[in-house]
Formats: structure tokens, C-alpha cells, sequence
């Protein structure tokens, strides 16, 4: 999703070099957390453990003249350089603003004598961030700060850890800006009790994207915390609006959503404390968060940070649980700065979704009320940015962790459930926020399944589906938050089941886009049909997933938008009318279920490599893979990032590694700006994980793979009862062209794996080099499978038959 203001490239160095090649053991070594903090990645580089509830890190303030609230989606940019606090939790790569930044914690070494709350205030109790003075691994993060405070962060799963060392001289206050989440708040409040070394409080907020559409800002979320601190403190006092407060142990107050979605000027509540600077320099406290309530909080407190805890053990901790999550896929050779950027990618692939069930098992549901976990379930997440991870993220997640994409499938189910059956594109925390386009709810969960994830309520989630797929709602015919926020699962289905496409002014945003989202919303059902031996669902649904074929234009070749009645506006393949973040020549070729009927449809495979060669080179024959036009590939963007695979189809699997090379060490770098475009809680980053094992899960809901080409020499992925090993002693960056590939020690011809590779694990062996084998895996008999309901005249082969 790539709705944040497009940033400036910056060709900056990263803040730490890479030196040696790391043990395997201390893999976390190699992460380097501000890639994509800058150049629109809206990455954090704050403190997280894998899936982690709480996300400690800088809250910045904007840059000067980006007309924004917060520094970014995630609160942190690369080139802003004053930090208002230290936010609770966030959401990693968003590309909204509103995901993020909850309870606000700053060191301060002036006194309070004006309300933080108020605009004219905003930067007075800031403090100056120079890149040279912090620094931040997996699991910890560290600044010295202008004001002279060194601020160190550590975070369990559910709790964060705070350690200040205030200078010799000035005050030592604590600000805790309660109600100043990303994009405002409806309700906070603050308690100060320094009999017990505790403050504690709740804000009350949500409005993702909510600026973008007046009838989508609401609250759907409340945060409860509890701080609990190692030494004295005075009550400082607190805050509501512009009213200072001193010595008052409470306050109450949001700062409402204004009439542009934004925090209100003058609004809001919080408080601080004191400490004596003469008696102790350096504190901590242990800071635990519930969405339930303030005794989850304090029970997630005493069970992962009790009373005690050395901050160090705590750091020591999150690395250890760092090292085993990244220590599943052992990559060795190449260079420092390539293992650096595939560790990191990693890592960012596994931040999201995120844990809100507490240590007792409940949790807040979607209705409102609490919730307890389902049997067998260990975990209830949230933050599922179902558009964006549906396309590769969800497989590697649970290639790794089979429990953790069962239950994450099983969250999903728990909050359609709970949310009237509405499987929201765009959860976050409790709220469904309709943000972006499609149905990625079934390819999300037949992917999971596909992928080893089985310990969830397969047929209940598909009887949902089903029913959310072929019967209407009052939402789905609603008008409400469209085109952006859209309240229904799948806007406009009555239309779609009416027509066979999405007509032009239908509910959604972009009908042609929303086509092609829904013919793979339906691939996906169909896919779970086959699961679960539904036979007669299965074809009807492969056959609904061939609708996008009438929105191709008999004589253009292009997918392009229609009218209800038929006819065809005009149309201009350079622009992104009725599309998503995408033009025309861009999604042309979203059909990764179906390439060879797509093929068909443009004229021909031989037509179809002319065209997916004008998509990834400019006029002059140069590279064309981002930032090049509307006319080219973007890959650093969901609707384009299947493409280059497309050439495994065509008999070209050569081009497929070229492009896919191209791409990766264009967009891809060990710097700041290593990520071109919004993260998405970790899709982009999944797909350079795969591109660079050289494998890639290029149909919606299913497991098997096609093939590119390693970019190490050695890959080792350890996952549950199926490990996987890929060897290519000569890859290299310049050497992405197969030669050869050894299957379980067979010789293969095909660049595809089927499901069971996945299912069973094995061994791939690659003959690498820096020149084209234009001959390996060309063969019409090898290509990869197209899924059509049924063969269209003159087809022939594998890679246009359905296969199971």
C-alpha cells in the first residue's frame, strides 16, 4: 500500500557497517533496522521481538514543509532529526499514517510550564537526534539525545523496557503524551502513583487512513499501560488541553480527529514526573500493554518483565529470540552487504501481523467485547494487510512457522466472526478499516493451509468465505469510506456476479483493478473448495476467477475498464484510471493464476514476450524496473511484483532472472533508502526473501513455486519436518542465469516446483552463470501450470491445463 508522500531517494550510507561475515549462530548481527527508514520504506528501527505486541520505538517530528503530523507511517524518518517520544507500538512499513505511536514516552531536562499539547508547543519538548549517536540490532535501540539524555529500549513480546541516563545538571523529567497516537486519539487518561512507582493510563484511538476519507474516522482501539520504574520519583503533574496541571496525579482528554483527520491543535492530555538527578543518574522502568485492560497489562508485566529484571537480561533475551526466528533460513557467501540486506529483509518479513491476545489468553474482539483464544490456539494477531500480504508474505511466514500461520489464519476467522462475517482487507488492532481493494481473505488463507499451516478451523473459515463470496450484504452495496476505505468485504458483488466484472462507478476503487483482485479472490476459494473435497465449488469458482477475460479489449490486448452497458471508455494504458497505485500497462498482467490464458489473450506467447520485454525496458533497451513510468514495471509495488515471473510461462525463464536480479539489487540496498516504496508490514521484504532463495509463490492460495536463481551459494531454510537446502556454488550478483538445476538430485528441465517440494522439503542443486542458457527450462512441456477452467482451442501442454 503506497499511500504516504513520495520521498526524495537519498543515497546515504547506513549507520553501521558491515564488516565480517557473522557466525551463524548470531544472526541478528547482520540486521541492520534503518533500512527503509527513509525513501518511503516507513520502516522503525525501534525495539520488537518477532510478531511482538509492543514496538518501542522514536516518535520524530515532521520534516519542515511536509505538511504531515509525524515524521512517517512508521514515526520514524531517516532525515528528520527531533524525537517528541518513544511510542509503544507501531505497524511496520504502513504506508497510512495512524498505525502507530501510542503512549508517546519522552526524557525531558527542562521544566513543564506549558501545555505539550498545544500546537504552538509542539517542538519545545523535542530533543535534537544525531545519526552518529545511536544505534539499534534486533530487539534493542539506543540514542544519546541533544538534551543529553541517553535513551536505551528493549521490548518481551508484550512489555517494553526503558532505560534513561540523565546528564549531571537540568531537570530529569518524564513526559507521557498520552493521547498523542500518529493521528489523534478520542479518549486518553493518565494516573500517577509515585507511592508505587507507577504510572499508568489508556488512550482510546484507530483512524487509520482515516484523513483520507470523513465518514471512516473513528476509534476502534483502546491501549491500557502500566510503567512501573526502579527508583522514587515526584509527581511532576499532568496536563488536558492547554491547562497545565502541577502536581495533579490525573488527567483525561483526546485529541479528537479535526475536520481533516488529524490531531486537534490545543487538545489532548498527559502528565510527567521527576526524578532527583543528585541521588541516581540512570533509571528504568517496565512498561506492560494490553488492549484488554489494565490488569492484562499488569499480568503480561509480572509474567515476561517481572519485578527485577536487568535491563540487560531483557535485551539479551530479544536477541535470543531473534536469532532463532532468523536463524531458520542460514545463508552463507556473497558479499557483507547482500547478507545484510536478506537478514534484514527477513527480519522485516516477520515484525507483522502482531500479537493482542494477552498472557491469559483473551484478547479484544472485533464486536467489541473480550474474547478467549480458540482451542488449540496460542496466539490471536492482528495489523493484517491483507492487499499487500497475501502475494508472498503469509507463504513465508508459514513456511517457517506452520503454528504461527495457522493461528494468524485462525485470528482472521475469529475476526470475521466477530465482525458480522466481514473479512476486512486492512485490519488493524480491533478495527476493520476496508483500506485498499479486492478479497485477499481467501488467497491469504489457502495460502497459509498450502504452506503447512493446518491447525486452524479450515471449514469454517471456508463456509464464511463461501457465503461472503456469493451473497451481497447491505455493506458490500454501501457506499461508505469508498473508494479507499470501502466497508464491505467485497464492494460492488452484486455487480460482479451480475456482469462478471467490475463496472465503471461500481462500489470499490478502481473497477479494472477490483476485477483482477476478485478473479483472485475466487481462485482462492476455489482452492479451498479443493481442500476441503467441495468438487462442484471448485469449478465454479476457478470458472468465476476467468472473469477478468471480459475486460480484455478485443482489440488492444489490454485488460481496461468497461461500463455496465458494455462499452468501453477510453483508454490510456500510461494512466491509473479505475486501477490501484498501478496503470494499465502495469496490472496487464495480473493473471498469475492464468498466464497462458493471459497469453492468449494479448495474441500469442510470442506477442505476450514483445510486450513483458516493453514492460521492463525503456526505448533505448535499458533496465526498466522502477521509477521508469507508468508505462514500465514497478517493482517496488504490489500490482507489478509477479510480472518478471511471467517469463517462466512464456519459455523465457533466462529473462525471468535477469529482471528479478535487476530488480533486487536496484531497489534493494544496505542503506536508509534500501527500500524504495512502503514495506507493508513486510510483503516487499517477503519477496526479496524469496527472489533471492530463487523461489517465488506466484499463485494466490497455492504452494507450488516457480524458479529464478539463488543469489548465495548456499541456502539452508530449516522449518518443521521439511528442511530445505539450495546450493549454487557460482552465484554471484552478475551470475543470476540457470545453466542447470538438480531436483532431489534429478535433473530438471522445469523452472516450477510442485506443491509437494514445499510439503516434503528437499535439495536443489543450480549450475549458475553470468550468461544466458536460453535453451534451460524453454520447452512449452516445461513451463509452469496455468489454472483455466478449461482449455481454450489451439492450447496444448502443461502450461495451460489445469493441474492439481
Amino acid at each position: 500500500m503506497k499511500r504516504t508522500i513520495a520521498l526524495t531517494a537519498l543515497l546515504v550510507t547506513a549507520s553501521a557497517a558491515i564488516g565480517q561475515e557473522r557466525p551463524a549462530e548470531d544472526p541478528a548481527s547482520l540486521v541492520n533496522p534503518f533500512i527503509g527508514t527513509t525513501n518511503g520504506g516507513n520502516e522503525f528501527p525501534g525495539a520488537v521481538l518477532p510478531f511482538g505486541m509492543v514496538s518501542f520505538s522514536p516518535e520524530e517530528a515532521p520534516l519542515p514543509g511536509s505538511g504531515l503530523v509525524t515524521a512517517a507511517p512508521g514515526g520514524y524518518e531517516w532525515r528528520s532529526n527531533g524525537v517528541r517520544g518513544f511510542g509503544l507500538a507501531h505497524v511496520s512499513g504502513s504506508g497510512c499514517a495512524g498505525a502507530g505511536g501510542d503512549v508517546p514516552i519522552m526524557p525531558i531536562t527542562k521544566e513543564v510550564k506549558t501545555s505539550p499539547s498545544d500546537g504552538a508547543n509542539a517542538n519545545l519538548y523535542a530533543a535534537y537526534l544525531d545519526h552518529e549517536k545511536e544505534s539499534a540490532s534486533p530487539g534493542t535501540y539506543s540514542a544519546h539525545l541533544g538534551n543529553g539524555v541517553d535513551v536505551d529500549l528493549a521490548a518481551t513480546l508484550r512489555t517494553g523496557a526503558l532505560r534513561l541516563t540523565f546528564p549531571k545538571d537540568g531537570a530529569a523529567n518524564v513526559l507521557f503524551r498520552t493521547s498523542d497516537t500518529q493521528v489523534g486519539s478520542s479518549d486518553a487518561s493518565i494516573r500517577i502513583d509515585a507511592a508505587h512507582r507507577t504510572v499508568s493510563g489508556t488512550v482510546t484511538s484507530g483512524n487509520f487512513c482515516g484523513y483520507l476519507s470523513s465518514d471512516r474516522r473513528q476509534s476502534y482501539y483502546t491501549l491500557h499501560f502500566v510503567a512501573q520504574f526502579d527508583q522514587d520519583f515526584m509527581v511532576g503533574g499532568t496536563w488536558t488541553d492547554h491547562e497545565v496541571k502541577p502536581g495533579a496525579t490525573t488527567a483525561r482528554g483526546g485529541t479528537g480527529y479535526g475536520d481533516t483527520g488529524f490531531p486537534v491543535s490545543g487538545k489532548g492530555s498527559g502528565g510527567w514526573i521527576s526524578f532527583d538527578p543528585a541521588k541516581t543518574r540512570t533509571i528504568t522502568a517496565r512498561i506492560g500493554i494490553s488492549y484488554v485492560d489494565e490488569a492484562g497489562a499488569l499480568a503480561n508485566l509480572r509474567l515476561e518483565n517481572p519485578s527485577g529484571t536487568a535491563f540487560e537480561t531483557t535485551q539479551a533475551a530479544g536477541r535470543a529470540a531473534w536469532n532463532r526466528q532468523l536463524g531458520q533460513i542460514a545463508v552463507t557467501g556473497g558479499a557483507d552487504d547482500d547478507r545484510t540486506v536478506f537478514t534484514t529483509a527477513l527480519y522485516h518479513s516477520l515484525i507483522d501481523p502482531s500479537l493482542i491476545s494477552d498472557v491469559d489468553g483473551r484478547y479484544p474482539g472485533m464486536d467489541g467485547t473480550v474474547h478467549r483464544l480458540a482451542r488449540g490456539q496460542l496466539a490471536q494477531y492482528a495489523n493484517f494487510s491483507g492487499w499487500d500480504v497475501y502475494r508472498s508474505q503469509l507463504q513465508l511466514v508459514t513456511l517457517l512457522n506452520p503454528k504461527v500461520g495457522s493461528d494468524i489464519a485462525q485470528s482472521l476467522f475469529n475476526q470475521a466472526s466477530q465482525n458480522h462475517g466481514v473479512w476486512d482487507r486492512w485490519t488493524h488492532l480491533t478495527g476493520a478499516t476496508g483500506v485498499m481493494n479486492g478479497d485477499p481473505s481467501a488467497p491469504a488463507i489457502a495460502a497459509i493451509y498450502s504452506f503447512g499451516g493446518r491447525d486452524f478451523d479450515l471449514r469454517g473459515a471456508y463456509r464464511s468465505l463461501l457465503r461472503a463470496a456469493t451473497t451481497p450484504t447491505a455493506k458490500d452495496l454501501s457506499r461508505t469510506g469508498c473508494p479507499v476505505l470501502c466497508v464491505g468485504q467485497r464492494p460492488g458483488l452484486d455487480q460482479w456476479l451480475k456482469l462478471h466484472y467490475m463496472p465503471v462507478g461500481a462500489p470499490g476503487w478502481g473497477s479494472a483493478a477490483d476485477t483482477l483482485e476478485l478473479a483472485a479472490a475466487d481462485f482462492g476459494v476455489a482452492q479451498i473448495a479443493r481442500m476441503v473435497g467441495d468438487k462442484t465449488n471448485e469449478r465454479r469458482f476457478l470458472e468465476r476467477a476467468g472473469w477478468w477475460r471480459n475486460l480484455v479489449h478485443p482489440q488492444s490486448g489490454y485488460i481496461q475498464p468497461r461500463r455496465a452497458d458494455g462499452s468501453w471508455p477510453p483508454f490510456d494504458p500510461a494512466a491509473d484510471d479505475e486501477f490501484v497505485e498501478g496503470s494499465g500497462a502495469q496490472y496487464r498482467w495480473m493473471v498469475p493464476f492464468d498466464p497462458a490464458g493471459l497469453f492468449e489473450a494479448i495474441g500469442g506467447r510470442d506477442k505476450a514476450l514483445t510486450e513483458l520485454d516493453s514492460l521492463f525496458h525503456d526505448s533505448a533497451g535499458r533496465w526498466a524496473v522502477t521509477k521508469a513510468g507508468p508505462l514500465h514495471a514497478e517493482l517496488d509495488n504490489e500490482p507489478s511484483i509477479a510480472a518478471p515471473w511471467l517469463y517462466n510461462f512464456a519459455g523465457a525463464p533466462w529473462k525471468t532472472q535477469a529482471a528479478v536480479r535487476e530488480a533486487m539489487l536496484r531497489i534493494w540496498t544496505n542503506t536508509p533508502a534500501g527500500i524504495s516504496g512502503n514495506d507493508d508490514l513486510g510483503e516487499m521484504s517477503s519477496w526479496y526473501i524469496w527472489a533471492a532463495m530463487g523461489l517465488y509463490p506466484a499463485y494466490p492460495g497455492r504452494a507450488d513455486l516457480v524458479i529464478g536463481s539463488p543469489l548465495f551459494p548456499s541456502i539452508k531454510i530449516e522449518r518443521p519436518g521439511a528442511s530445505i537446502r539450495i546450493e549454487a556454488p557460482a552465484a554471484a550478483k552478475d551470475a543470476p542465469y540457470v545453466h542447470s538445476l538438480r531436483v532431489n538430485g534429478r535433473e530438471s528441465q522445469r523452472p516450477w516446483l510442485d506443491a509437494s517440494f514445499i510439503q516434503r522439503g528437499g535439495h536443489l542443486q543450480f549450475s549458475l552463470s553470468t550468461a544466458p542458457d536460453k535453451d534451460w527450462g524453454a520447452d512449452v512441456e516445461s513451463a509452469p501450470p496455468s489454472f483455466q477452467q478449461q482449455c481454450p482451442e489451439g492450447c496444448r501442454g502443461p502450461s495451460s491445463r489445469q493441474r492439481r
